[in-house]
């Protein structure tokens, strides 16, 4: 069973070395109380009374990886202002490894800012710079990598389009890791998939796989399949695992495919749920277990994430007792 093979697994093995390469951002949270409106406009006044900071992004699964028992190095930029220390110090707290963390001073911190009133979502603040890193940074910054790609037992890609992984890196990257025999799996974004030609594993949601293979709309078994081989074939990618929501989980190849149901009962954020789903899927085939049983574990993994509000993780103990349930 799955339950005993992932567990025996998790006690057996020595914690995998697992390096996460991607976008840095803050989660930054204001709660309070709004009892009234602002005489200067029609918007309501928040008497913040609780502030929260929470890494996010590629820190997020870096997280994720932490609480299902890996050790982690976490590969990123920040800006050089103070929610960059923010961010380190928070990955500090949590355990992560921070020296591949580089400070870029040509841009802020990737910032997102949610303000809260009682159970009400008032409004959002971005506050990012999306441009890619230079030619110079990028030089240095695969430099730094390469001896962590070198001593890792699997490369997990997280890309949220601000501008760390460029086509050259990504692919530089990619192609360091194969000649290493390293695993690369990719959390992708953006409709430009040819960066990550040559990945073991690419795993976008629905929407994304649609819209980077120009696919009209993905309604059926047969959409699924078809927009997946567009993305297969340009990419050389071994598996495409593609979450789908409350359909659950596909597991594509150029040769076959096949769907596990949804796991979750309950959903109230699916917030950072993907960043579960690659997490999981890189400790348990770091573990040894084969794709479908990694595939399983996430799935099982994301139904207990989006049980709660705001990113959340879970850990080996509460997936086998998913599982257990199933």
């Amino acid at each position: 069973m799955l339950t005993e093979k992932l567990y025996s697994a998790h006690l057996n093995h020595t914690a995998p070395n697992i390096l996460v390469i991607g976008d840095l951002m803050l989660d930054h949270y204001l709660f309070g109380s709004a009892t009234r409106l602002s005489p200067e406009a029609p918007v309501p006044i928040l008497n913040a009374k609780k502030e929260s900071k929470i890494i996010g992004g590629a820190a997020n699964v870096a997280s994720n990886l932490i609480d299902l028992g890996a050790k982690v190095y976490l590969g990123g930029v920040v800006g050089n202002d103070a929610f960059a220390e923010d961010v380190k110090d928070l990955l500090i707290a949590k355990g992560i490894n921070s020296r591949l963390i580089i400070n870029d001073e040509s841009r802020v911190t990737t910032v997102k800012t949610r303000v809260i009133a009682g159970n009400h979502h008032i409004v959002r603040i971005d506050k990012e710079d999306t441009h890619n890193i230079s030619a110079k940074l990028e030089e240095s910054f695969f430099g730094y990598l390469s001896p962590y790609i070198e001593k890792a037992d699997i490369v997990v890609l997280s890309d949220y389009n601000k501008g760390l992984l460029t086509p050259g890196l990504s692919l530089r990257i990619i192609q360091y890791c194969q000649s290493k025999g390293k695993r690369t799996l990719v959390d992708p974004k953006g409709l430009d998939y040819s960066k990550y030609e040559g990945a073991f594993l690419i795993k976008p949601n629905r929407k994304e796989l649609a819209e980077a293979a120009k696919a009209e709309c993905i309604n059926t078994d047969e959409d699924l399949v078809k927009a997946a081989h567009v993305i297969l074939e340009a990419t050389k990618a071994t598996y495409l695992i593609v979450t789908l929501s409350e359909a659950g989980i596909a597991i594509i190849t150029k040769d076959d495919y096949k769907i596990l149901p949804v796991a979750a009962t309950e959903v109230y954020d699916v917030t950072g749920a993907g960043d579960t789903v690659i997490a999981t899927l890189a400790y348990c085939l770091a573990l040894g277990l084969d794709i479908e049983e990694a595939a399983t574990a996430a799935n099982h993994a994301a139904s207990i994430v989006i049980k709660h509000i705001g990113s959340a993780t879970t850990n080996i103990e509460e997936i086998i007792a998913s599982l257990k349930t199933d």
